[in-house]
């Protein structure tokens, strides 16, 4: 796939590649079109297709820094100590974050990983001190870790199972007419099914996702073997379920994810039920996966917004509309979900 020129269109190395070797997989299909879709483009903003919520309020990013400063505060003040973002966008987070955790001491190196060249500039216009890495190998093996990932699990591609009649079958993607359809595949994926979901009504979808739980397992045995704590902030559930969550955004709006791949951002919910005992299986303390709106508000959103708009009384109704998109059921609150882990010897983190 990379030998071919970044201009041609990817559905037609899509169609190229399905034509000579048959149908990919859903997975290989929603990992090229993030690739090519990630490395052209800063999708942040009302400029762009979407907008997260480090990007909606400062408040967010602030209390996320005070997480990490209590934390590390009661953990013992251990130095150095990195913090560490998969994915940090524009580095609106981080900034945000370092700037609330520096008024209580804690000043870490700061480290990005981060495989998108388009963004790359603008983290280093905003966090010129940070250093970069294309995965977490090359993060220092030494010193607690403050890891904080935000809307980056939704991002890695998944595989779907689906139930025909003749048993598990992976999903795959082929042509029809100016657009991708999925079909079943012919291999048998049976073994790949836990025991107690594989009896299921035929056509049920079942989605894993080998990046998130790659990325939970790597976090988890650093933690393990450094110290320090992590969270994991995204959009998904917190109980098995079943069926595709796969969808494509453009320009603030969802539009279907099998037609011009990589040019939309294809996500997936998270399946925070399985990442859990993922983390737990290296050893660190799970503290929970809860709701967004709740962690907020339980880290004092609601105090925190009342002090800016005493600041700012002109823009009191924005920050009070910032804040309930942050926090509100309908909105973010309810849907996305944070989930805390610690390493030995570490506390137990406000808000869950």
């Amino acid at each position: 796939m990379s030998d071919s020129a970044p201009s041609e269109p990817l559905g037609e190395i899509f169609r190229r590649l399905i034509g000579n070797t048959g149908a990919i997989s859903l997975m290989h299909y929603m990992g090229e079109a993030n690739a090519r879709y990630y490395s052209s483009r800063d999708p942040l903003g009302a400029a762009g297709d979407f907008v997260t919520a480090p990007e909606i309020s400062q408040m967010f990013g602030e209390l996320i820094g005070l997480w990490l400063a209590d934390m590390w505060i009661n953990a013992g003040r251990e130095e150095p100590v990195h913090y560490v973002e998969l994915g940090p966008g524009r580095g609106t987070l981080a900034l945000d974050a370092l700037r609330s955790a520096r008024r209580y001491g804690l000043e870490p190196s700061i480290h990005f990983v981060e495989a998108s060249t388009a963004l790359k500039d603008v983290q280093l216009a905003n966090v010129p001190r940070a250093q970069w890495h294309y995965d977490l190998s090359t993060v220092p093996a030494y010193g607690p870790v403050l890891v904080v990932a935000n809307e980056f699990l939704d991002a890695l591609p998944v595989r779907q199972l689906v139930m025909t009649e003749q048993g598990w079958r992976e999903r795959m993607v082929v042509p029809d007419g100016d657009r991708f359809v999925c079909i079943a595949g012919s291999q048998p994926m049976d073994a790949a099914i836990p025991e107690a979901r594989r009896q299921a009504a035929l056509g049920t979808i079942i989605e894993t996702c080998p990046g998130a739980a790659a990325t939970v397992y790597e976090v988890a045995g650093r933690l393990m073997e450094q110290g320090g704590a992590a969270l994991f902030i995204d959009y998904g559930h917190d109980a098995l379920r079943d069926g595709s969550t796969l969808q494509a955004v453009r320009q603030h709006l969802k539009v279907d994810p099998f037609i011009q791949p990589g040019e939309a951002d294809l996500t997936v919910h998270v399946d925070f039920a399985s990442l859990a005992p993922i983390a737990q299986s290296r050893g660190v303390r799970w503290m929970g996966t809860v709701p967004q709106g709740r962690w907020l508000r339980n880290l004092g959103i609601d105090a925190r917004a009342q002090t800016l708009s005493q600041t700012a009384p002109q823009h009191a109704q924005a920050i009070e509309t910032a804040k309930e998109r942050l926090v509100g059921e309908g909105q973010m609150g309810l849907l996305f979900k944070v989930m805390g882990l610690a390493g030995p010897g570490w506390p137990g983190g406000a808000g869950f």
